[in-house]
């Protein structure tokens, strides 16, 4: 596996692949095991000013397809379980 491993799925550039080594995800294996959801919440605790387009292309990249035909049925699965994450996270 090579470093440019995260630059060659769909979706992810330079700046969201610096964005989840930053958070100790260098490989597609750690990308998928973390999951959509746990890597955008990894990148926004370390401060970076992700949107949450940055959630859908995680999750585009896993199953490599664009970000924008995700399903929005999937899309929204993902919004909940982020709300749900950020309910669980103590603020500070």
């Amino acid at each position: 596996m090579t470093d440019n491993e995260l630059l060659q799925l769909r979706n992810l550039g330079k700046t969201s692949v610096q964005w989840l080594r930053a958070t100790g995800i260098h490989t597609t294996e750690e990308l998928r095991r973390r999951g959509p959801v746990a890597a955008y919440c990894a990148v926004r605790s370390r401060g970076f000013g992700a949107s949450r387009t940055l959630l859908f292309a995680i999750a585009g990249a896993l199953q490599d397809v664009h970000w924008n035909e995700l399903d929005p049925d999937y899309k929204q699965q993902l919004l909940q379980q982020l709300e749900e994450q950020q309910n669980q996270t103590p603020p500070g």
